[in-house]
């Protein structure tokens, strides 16, 4: 569809039925600034007004769809071409729309797992909570913008940006217990004894040694199951 075309057709029918922007849009409940858009071909009517609208300017959707009258001779070849126009219109209408979903989702996403770490103490478990269901809202958007593409090789790319982007969590904060002596965001296990605090992360254990006392320290290790004689080992 030509919007500039239409857009002139619709403005040239209106003045013809000696009818302002404003009176138009009165009687199709929208506002003159929509009807503006339509004549300066910035955008389409929606297709629920393409009949009210043809009512009102006495004109045809085939005329309507063309953008010019259209003579007996021409009306078929000119409705079929305008059937496969409109339907091609509606397809990329709704396939911008769920583009701007998707956009919204992975913007959305990102931000909630952003935030999530930056709010939340390191010690309380929301913040682990609340990034990884940033990054599945992210992934939700993600998987929408592939669609498009065969199911295999979407999937294929799902799961590698969803390992990738859990990675980057895990080493956020991996990063974080390191440089800034704290605890770790995304531990399974948390346990106290006598003056060790012992954090269970998948990839690493942290000792907190000697905690709210002066001589207090962090140390990280390899992942394993510690016994209370191995806390004592790694604090000394």
């Amino acid at each position: 569809m030509n919007q500039k075309h239409i857009g002139n057709f619709i403005a040239e029918c209106r003045k013809k039925k000696k009818m302002t922007q404003q009176e138009l849009a009165s009687k199709l409940g929208v506002s003159d600034r929509t009807i503006g858009n339509w004549e300066n071909g910035r955008n389409m009517p929606d297709l629920s007004l393409f009949k009210p609208l043809c009512m009102e300017l006495d004109i045809t959707l085939n005329d309507l769809m063309s953008g010019e009258k259209v003579s007996d001779t021409e009306y078929q070849e000119k409705f079929e071409e305008n059937i496969v126009n409109t339907i091609d219109y509606s397809t990329k209408r709704i396939s911008k729309y769920n583009q701007l979903i998707s956009l919204i989702l992975i913007i959305f996403g990102l931000f909630v797992a952003i935030s999530a770490i930056m709010i939340f103490p390191s010690e309380s478990s929301w913040g682990s909570i609340y990034s990884v269901f940033g990054i599945i809202i992210f992934m939700i958007g993600i998987a929408r913008i592939l669609n498009p593409i065969k199911w295999s090789i979407r999937l294929l790319l799902i799961i590698l940006i969803f390992t990738l982007s859990m990675g980057i969590l895990l080493f956020t904060d991996y990063l974080n217990v390191k440089l800034n002596n704290e605890a770790p965001m995304f531990r399974t296990i948390t346990t106290t004894i006598n003056n060790v605090i012992y954090y269970d992360t998948p990839f690493y254990d942290v000792y907190r040694c000697n905690y709210d006392l002066d001589n207090e320290y962090w140390t990280i290790e390899k992942n394993s199951n510690p016994t209370e004689r191995d806390l004592m080992k790694y604090c000394k």
